[in-house]
């Protein structure tokens, strides 16, 4: 079955260690994708998703534009974030592990979330829910130039998303479009 992500109600969060002392978290507000789940069959299951570089968000616009900018996230020249799996685990109970490829400054490398996928809502408004956790090296993708940078940010981030998608057929009848 597939599922679209509903951008109202998903989050892309992060966190990452700064000076060895304090920990700077934020968000990036847009995200979109789908998503295949097979509860039967896990390992037919996968997931597409694209983040707005841009949309990157810490509530202190100084450190938000210093994150835009190239010597971060260099939204301009790399304005998304994507993901795209390769291989859906299911690891017992609500548990999974979601292996994929992700690019960011335009460097792909995979990584694996670890899923808590809590399952469908039944219905006309039909809805799946999960949550993703993983941890990215930033000299993976070369995230976070300059010498001041390299020394005051951790090595690792911290990723979250939380998703919640809507069942493609759903989403159709609620914008009022028919298949014909």
């Amino acid at each position: 079955m597939i599922w679209e992500i509903d951008p109202t109600h998903s989050q892309v969060s992060f966190a990452i260690r700064v000076l060895s002392v304090t920990t700077t978290r934020g968000s990036f507000d847009k995200v979109r994708g789908q998503l295949h789940i097979d509860e039967q069959n896990p390992a037919s299951s996968w997931v597409e998703a694209e983040v707005d570089a841009a949309s990157i968000t810490t509530h202190n616009l100084l450190r938000d534009t210093h994150l835009r900018s190239t010597a971060f996230f260099a939204v301009k020249q790399y304005p998304t974030i994507s993901f795209k799996s390769t291989r859906v685990e299911h690891t017992g109970g609500s548990a999974y592990k979601v292996t994929g490829n992700l690019t960011l400054l335009g460097r792909t490398n995979p990584i694996t979330f670890n899923v808590d996928y809590r399952g469908q809502s039944a219905g006309l408004d039909a809805r799946a829910s999960l949550t993703a956790r993983a941890t990215i090296t930033r000299e993976d993708f070369s995230l976070g130039r300059g010498l001041m940078v390299q020394s005051a940010a951790g090595k690792t981030a911290t990723v979250e998303i939380a998703v919640v998608a809507v069942q493609q057929s759903v989403k159709t009848l609620e914008t009022g479009v028919t298949a014909g």
